[in-house]
């Protein structure tokens, strides 16, 4: 933690916050997408994507979960994509999912979760749709199966969204699946044929 701290105590000397860049953010926000992904500490958007501040609004949480429109009452998810969509006027949508994720390592392996109720509860949100490659459907499937196969569902639940049916009917949003490996630093992009492919740059 000290690290941590002394770099965060040292980084307005690293930064020209006199420039016009750092000015100009404090007049407000115009990213150009919402990138929703897990909370997983190795997976960085900005440092994936090379966003500069401003340029990405995150969702992140366990799992990259994103719960269907009125699925469960108030919900920082739910308020995310409504702001994104509403306020900030973004475009273009991101659910990354990755490799080595805790939480579809969870699910594909069953573990018991009754120590971690809230853990349990937000996984129970993705198991039914995840359930047909869990019980069976694929032989032993692997967990880039899952967490590719989860990066669909969410984008299906955000499809669930007034906000963005209304915005994709009228072209003005834009939905992506990308699937990030950790050890690798590729990123796979879900295509027009449900397939995760690896793009040249």
């Amino acid at each position: 933690m000290k690290a941590l701290l002394d770099r965060a105590r040292a980084f307005k000397r690293h930064v020209d916050f006199e420039s016009g860049e750092y000015r100009k953010l404090a007049e407000g926000q115009y990213p150009e997408a919402l990138f929703i992904t897990c909370s997983d500490s190795r997976v960085i958007p900005a440092l994936i994507t090379g966003a500069r501040p401003g340029e990405i609004f995150e969702l992140r949480n366990a799992g990259n979960i994103v719960p269907s429109y009125g699925q469960h009452g108030a919900s920082g998810e739910a308020a995310t994509v409504e702001y994104a969509l509403e306020v900030l006027g973004v475009q273009d949508i991101v659910v990354c999912g990755h490799s080595h994720c805790g939480a579809m390592g969870a699910l594909k392996s069953g573990d018991d979760l009754s120590a971690l109720p809230g853990v349990d509860a937000w996984l129970r949100l993705a198991r039914p749709h995840l359930a047909p490659v869990l019980d069976g459907a694929i032989d032993d499937p692997s967990m880039p199966d899952i967490s590719q196969l989860n990066v669909v569902n969410q984008l299906a639940a955000l499809r669930s969204y007034p906000v963005a049916r209304r915005r994709l009917g009228a072209g003005e949003l834009r939905l992506h699946g990308w699937y990030y490996e950790v050890d690798t630093g590729q990123v796979h992009e879900l295509d027009e044929d449900g397939l995760f492919r690896v793009h040249a740059a």
